[in-house]
């Protein structure tokens, strides 16, 4: 079984900052591919970033240069570091783990940003 925990969500004004963690664990190797993901009310399901097993990060448009993904595969956690938040960013953003059976989701953490 693997599980996928995530943290770090919250309400924060445009402009600000938040930190969201996701941990992963359970039979899997030490490395691997993760990311984030995130749904808006009314809309699709976007992968906002994601860091593969060698370290090759990927962003959605509209959050580069704002958001940075990291990991510390001795814990085997990726963070999500979002600066300069926007009321567009808000959503539920969701952490994913790739591994050798297929993919595993978190349950969600909700981010708002509002005045």
């Amino acid at each position: 079984q693997v599980q996928v925990v995530e943290s770090g969500g919250g309400l924060v004004q445009p402009g600000g900052s938040l930190r969201l963690s996701c941990a992963a664990s359970g039979s899997i190797l030490s490395i691997n591919p993760m990311g984030w993901y995130r749904q808006a009310p009314g809309k699709q399901r976007e992968l906002v970033a994601g860091i593969s097993s060698g370290d090759f990060t990927t962003y959605l448009d509209s959050v580069k240069g704002r958001f940075t993904i990291s990991r510390d595969s001795a814990k085997n956690t990726v963070y999500l570091q979002m600066n300069s938040l926007k009321p567009e960013d808000t959503g539920v953003y969701y952490c994913y783990v790739d591994h050798g059976r297929g993919r595993n989701w978190g349950q969600g953490t909700q981010v708002t940003v509002s005045p």
